[in-house]
């Protein structure tokens, strides 16, 4: 998805399928000052699509460890600064007010590799700032489920999918969500595709102590999708 399939992100999950989670992000950091507008670094930016409805109101920092994704991000936010980075390892020397991990957090699936990824946020969060994660579900919330949609490009390339979530162990820290697509080229041929990802499912109150140990003392709130939302400030 993030590599091969990189050039079909804005037929999956376009800008305008953001503007109602931008808009409750808002509502929890506002309100914000407009001179000069607050410095934001989103760890895991992807394809920039919630970005795209964030982005006046900050100055944005875009990382992302897939070059695909960053020139899809490139493309809608050429004013947005972007840089190529893994969200565990990045140091850029830097300090923001806002640091942003949105479900890119997923992918982290190892207490190690939450905690790495905690690291980097805090490493790049000013004292008295704020960063914010937002993971699709944590252990409580999750439930099986299956998804489906996908756009009609104005090039004449079209794209479906389907994706299924599920948890072959519940004894363990992941779940796996499967995507099967069908990519429909100008000329009317059609691709079909599987993609499998493995995502990181930990209990609520193991996020808010690893929030803590980075110096991020964080409260949770459910959104009205109704998943955790952690705001944590830096000591």
């Amino acid at each position: 998805m993030y590599r091969d399939l990189a050039e079909w992100w804005p037929l999956l999950s376009p800008p305008a399928h953001y503007v109602n989670e931008a808009a409750d992000l808002l509502r929890r950091l506002g309100p914000l000052p407009s001179d000069p507008l607050p410095t934001l670094l989103e760890l895991g930016a992807g394809g920039g699509s919630l970005a795209f409805n964030l982005k006046r109101h900050f100055r944005m920092t875009l990382t992302d460890r897939s070059p695909g994704m960053q020139a899809v991000s490139r493309a809608i936010n050429p004013d947005c600064e972007h840089i190529l980075g893994d969200m565990q390892s990045l140091w850029l020397d830097r300090r923001f007010d806002f640091v942003l991990i949105h479900d890119a957090i997923m992918y982290a699936t190892t207490p190690a590799a939450v905690r790495a990824t905690l690291a980097t946020a805090a490493g790049h969060c000013r004292t008295g700032g704020t960063v914010v994660v937002l993971p699709d579900f944590v252990r409580e919330s999750f439930t099986p489920d299956t998804d489906h949609g996908g756009q009609d490009g104005a090039d004449g390339r079209s794209l479906r999918y389907l994706e299924w979530t599920w948890d072959p162990d519940p004894s363990d820290d992941t779940c796996l969500v499967d995507y099967a697509f069908l990519l429909r080229e100008t000329d009317g041929s059609v691709t079909m595709v599987h993609d499998r990802h493995m995502e990181g499912m930990f209990p609520r109150a193991r996020w808010l102590e690893w929030l803590r140990e980075a110096g991020l003392p964080a409260q949770s709130s459910l959104d009205q999708w109704q998943r955790d939302v952690f705001i944590g400030t830096k000591e």
